[in-house]
């Protein structure tokens, strides 16, 4: 989960280069969109990864209630941005939605909960 949370503040850090590049006098270089799609495809991927995972070891291997820790909580509300700024992702690059802000402010909560779900696993840790 390290390394997703490592690719999501990476895809953070390039999608705000991103808007300031929109909305300022700040050049944007060619490369800027690939390397935020690039970072955010994986931290996509590597978070469902460990959500479908985490649940999985939680119940089934340490004998833990589904959803009874406040970081499964939390977690799910992270999947459920996670996918919700995924989508509004994949329609701006489709061209088919103008929903920068709405993609930015879902990315931004989901990095800072994502951050909350880590901290809060780590009393969970064996």
């Amino acid at each position: 989960m390290v390394c997703g949370l490592t690719l999501l503040a990476r895809a953070l850090r390039s999608g705000l280069a991103l808007r300031r590049s929109r909305i300022g006098p700040v050049r944007r270089k060619p490369d800027m969109r690939q390397r935020h799609l690039r970072n955010a495809r994986a931290a996509v991927a590597v978070l469902l990864i460990g959500a479908v995972g985490g649940p999985f070891s939680w119940v089934w291997l340490r004998g833990g209630e589904l959803l009874g820790t406040f970081h499964g909580w939390v977690g799910l509300v992270v999947v459920a941005l996670l996918v919700t700024t995924a989508t509004l992702g994949q329609r701006l690059v489709r061209g088919a939605s103008r929903a920068f802000d709405a993609h930015a402010l879902a990315g931004s909560l989901v990095v800072l909960l994502a951050a909350l779900a880590a901290m809060a696993g780590l009393v969970l840790l064996p």
